[in-house]
């Protein structure tokens, strides 16, 4: 099976295999591959729901990831403020940047802490609001079939080596439950508005662990 990556390279070849039954404790522990239940959560993810999605259309084919980053306030990693942000909980009378996402509704599936945490926020099988207007390929509303993954971190520093690691490990438990052949950074999708993940962000390295 093909996946193109996004950001200039080349496709690389992987195959899909039957998911695994979910929900063993053993998916938490190192070195066992990370399972995606038939809900479409993943085992090893601490499960915080956000209300921001809504179901993908019948027949449907989730063939995308789509890589973001993020941090809140811009800069600074660690705290609570994205997942508030995902789950309408941000006070956003605590930064003078909170004032322009007062009423901003949107999430991703999956955010990626710099410590290589993993947070799932919508089921894989529904649709999360984190492209908003986007195309590929002649397709558009790229919500539609794609699985979102924010990256904590930003345009202007480099991605930890745990981030790697569990990104590797989440995209092949992704291959393993949808037939997934696009692996793209939001700024191919919408290269008009938006920058991420980022020149930091290491695509070369992504490639050749696939």
């Amino acid at each position: 099976m093909k996946r193109k990556v996004g950001s200039g390279q080349q496709d690389t070849e992987s195959q899909g295999q039957p998911c695994a039954d979910a929900g063993e404790p053993a998916c938490l522990m190192s070195g066992v591959p990370l399972v995606i239940d038939t809900d479409g959560w993943l085992c090893a993810a601490r499960r915080v729901p956000s209300p921001n999605f809504d179901a993908r259309a019948d027949g449907v084919c989730v063939d995308m990831v789509v890589l973001h980053n993020i941090s809140l306030p811009p800069g600074e990693f660690g705290g609570e403020d994205i997942e508030r942000l995902f789950t309408n909980t941000l006070d956003c009378t605590m930064q003078p940047f909170y004032t322009g996402l007062r009423d901003l509704r949107v999430s991703a599936h999956f955010l990626l802490r710099r410590d290589g945490e993993l947070v799932q926020f919508v089921s894989c099988h529904d649709r999360a609001w984190h492209a908003g207007v986007s195309h590929w390929q002649g397709r558009e509303r790229c919500n539609d079939f794609s699985i979102g993954i924010e990256l904590e971190g930003s345009d202007y520093v480099p991605f930890t080596d745990a981030q790697y690691l569990k990104l590797d490990a989440l995209l092949n438990a992704l291959q393993r439950s949808y037939p997934i052949q696009s692996l793209v950074g939001h700024n191919d999708i919408a290269p008009q508005r938006k920058t991420d993940p980022g020149p930091f962000f290491d695509w070369k390295r992504v490639a050749e662990s696939r």
